[in-house]
């Protein structure tokens, strides 16, 4: 798996491209958000790993650009833990945050939580049906009246995880637990409200009145259509 490492700290940088390099990923590192982008544009990058604060500007810039092309995991690399910040970075398209300074052995477990969310079911050919929405295990790929909805890791993980338990109230914490597979003691609650904004923006009608994932206030949500197998 090819990881691009967007980081400018240089001996931040060499040693997290030597534990990626342990645990058998090809790490392709940029310093710059040009430089970045060069790779990205010439190299076959499977997730990016992307610092924010850069001298020729920042790692939203490269985002967007990944974002315009391709849906692949990206985990920011930050040392601006203000909740705007990260916010910000997610509503851009970004799977999840780190905030420095941070353990790499907690990276690469980052790492492996999205990873094993791309891959979870991949073999199955299970297809769930709710309302004009189809979710494909096998793809893994959500369709709303059979038009793909670009969607990122985290936020397909979501949708899983609500049309495998339709009709139930989750608690917030219970599905940051799911999501997260048990590290949700890493990521602020308020980054599943950002990616329920997200998901509603690219799947409902009317966000102001969401038909599939509705708010119980003050508990959690609820995927609030039948699901069945197709």
């Amino acid at each position: 798996m090819n990881v691009l490492l967007l980081e400018d700290d240089e001996a931040l940088a060499i040693g997290i491209e030597f534990t990626l390099r342990k645990e058998g990923f090809n790490v392709k590192k940029a310093y710059t958000v040009k430089d970045a982008i060069e790779v990205i544009d010439n190299e076959s990058i499977d997730l990016a790993l992307l610092d924010i604060s850069l001298p020729d500007g920042t790692g939203y810039s490269v985002c967007e650009h990944i974002r315009d092309k391709s849906d692949m995991p990206i985990i920011f690399l930050t040392a601006l833990d203000e909740e705007v910040n990260v916010i910000l970075g997610l509503e851009m398209g970004g799977d999840d945050y780190i905030t420095k300074p941070f353990g790499v052995r907690e990276l690469i477990a980052r790492i492996k939580v999205i990873l094993r969310r791309i891959n979870k079911n991949s073999t199955s050919s299970d297809i769930l049906k709710s309302g004009d929405l189809e979710l494909d295990t096998k793809d893994i790929k959500v369709r709303k009246n059979n038009e793909e909805v670009l969607l990122t890791a985290q936020e397909y993980r979501l949708v899983s995880i609500f049309m495998n338990n339709p009709g139930i109230v989750l608690e917030r914490d219970l599905i940051l637990d799911k999501l997260l597979d048990g590290m949700s003691d890493f990521i602020d609650s308020n980054t599943l409200s950002v990616y329920i904004r997200r998901i509603r923006e690219k799947i409902e009608d009317d966000i102001r009145s969401p038909e599939y994932i509705t708010t119980i206030r003050g508990i959690g949500y609820k995927w609030n259509k039948k699901v069945y197998k197709g």
